[in-house]
């Protein structure tokens, strides 16, 4: 299709909506094609060859304009899926009640394809309704995540000023909070985790509309709501998504256990709990720790302050079956891979092993040193006793257990 039949087909579409989009043009924008994955730029320009709109969308234009490396690229688009399955020899359809495409490409990358969604009041009645981009922007969660970047002409394309609360450092929620919230309650969490990772703040309405909705989050079936906060627990902004979810009482809320422990706990107590999952962080952004060690570091105040796991080992017993049964009071009723549970434990298991070694001599005996987990156990121990050193003054000479005097 000509760039003139485009430019027409697009304002038809702009013409059908309440508002008129705001348009960045490329040179007052800093995303580069060069930033841009080879296969999504492959999906993009074959969409837009074809006569179709064909946009980078959601978290991957967000990231680009602050920055950071995406870790995903999703595409949206006017094609139907079945079009858009006969445009790519190596895609799928996937979804039942909204169904995209998958396309694929090797070494095990994929492209997401979404065609524009319709109004949400109609997918909660069953249909399966596509829409414009004006309507596609305001399905999604929050401002900032609702930015297209157009292939054709390398613009951004704004319907709900997410540029203007982008550079402002804000998160705001697309529309009414109340409605919003109760529609889908898992917005909550996802507004807590683009403050956390962004270091924005979140607007005064939709924190508010946080606070009176939180006790909601659990009608959300369990596996969505794990999936949300397993994303977080395991990504590098965890410290600061703790202090939100704690402050809002998501927390407590999602992990009453957890949540009533650190509501008693001391400021000394509570301050090694941040400071134990800010030193996670860091290590995560920089691709050192591992899914379980993540989890692990994340658990572990909780097995010492309310767990009846002793800071102090008097001996090299595993504890295994008494932290696989707090493992199971903090994330009861959720469930997750089995395999990373399992790591979980038995890297949790090992602390206590290497930690009485820790305190009376450096060697190791080479039945725990040859160990497949002794590494990443070992790297966890060292951390966790410095910041119990520290933060919670304790004095762990000859394995004893004194409060330092001050």
């Amino acid at each position: 299709m000509l760039a003139e039949e485009k430019r027409l087909k697009q304002g038809k579409l702009f013409a059908e909506t309440v508002t008129e989009p705001v348009i960045i043009p490329r040179g007052e924008h800093n995303i580069s094609r060069k930033d841009i994955s080879k296969e999504a730029l492959k999906v993009l320009y074959r969409l837009k060859k074809k006569g179709f709109l064909s946009y980078l969308v959601g978290g991957s234009v967000r990231d680009l304009l602050l920055g950071i490396k995406p870790k995903d690229f999703d595409v949206g688009t006017d094609a139907r899926p079945e079009e858009i399955r006969k445009l790519f020899r190596w895609s799928r359809i996937i979804g039942k009640r909204f169904r995209l495409v998958h396309v694929y490409f090797p070494g095990g990358k994929f492209i997401e394809v979404v065609t524009f969604r319709g109004p949400e009041t109609a997918e909660e009645n069953g249909l399966e309704v596509f829409g414009t981009p004006y309507q596609d922007a305001f399905r999604r969660d929050i401002t900032i995540n609702a930015l297209f970047y157009n292939i054709a002409d390398f613009s951004i394309i704004d319907y709900v000023g997410g540029m203007k609360d982008l550079r402002a450092g804000i998160i705001r929620v697309i529309g009414p909070p109340d409605i919003r919230f109760i529609r889908d309650p898992v917005r909550m969490i996802r507004a807590i985790r683009h403050a956390a990772r962004t270091g924005f703040i979140i607007e005064e309405n939709t924190w508010e509309g946080i606070l009176r909705h939180r006790e909601k989050i659990m009608l959300c079936p369990p596996m969505r709501i794990r999936d949300e906060w397993l994303k977080d627990v395991l990504g590098f902004w965890t410290s600061p998504w703790a202090d939100l979810m704690l402050k809002s009482r998501l927390f407590q809320e999602i992990f009453p256990t957890y949540g009533k422990y650190l509501h008693r706990a001391t400021p000394q107590e509570r301050q090694f709990f941040f400071k134990l999952l800010a030193w996670a962080d860091k290590e995560a952004q920089k691709e050192r720790l591992s899914e379980a060690q993540k989890l692990a570091a994340f658990l572990y105040p909780f097995l010492v302050g309310e767990g009846s796991l002793p800071r102090i080992p008097k001996k090299t017993t595993r504890p295994g079956g008494l932290i696989r049964e707090q493992m199971k009071k903090v994330f009861y009723p959720f469930d997750f891979k089995r395999e990373l549970f399992e790591n979980t434990l038995q890297l949790l298991t090992g602390i206590w092993p290497i930690k009485y070694h820790l305190l009376r001599s450096k060697h190791m005996p080479r039945r725990l040193s040859r160990k497949s987990y002794f590494q990443e156990a070992y790297c966890l121990a060292k951390v966790i006793l410095r910041l119990e050193r520290e933060i919670l003054g304790l004095d762990f000479s000859n394995g004893k257990r004194n409060r330092k005097r001050r």
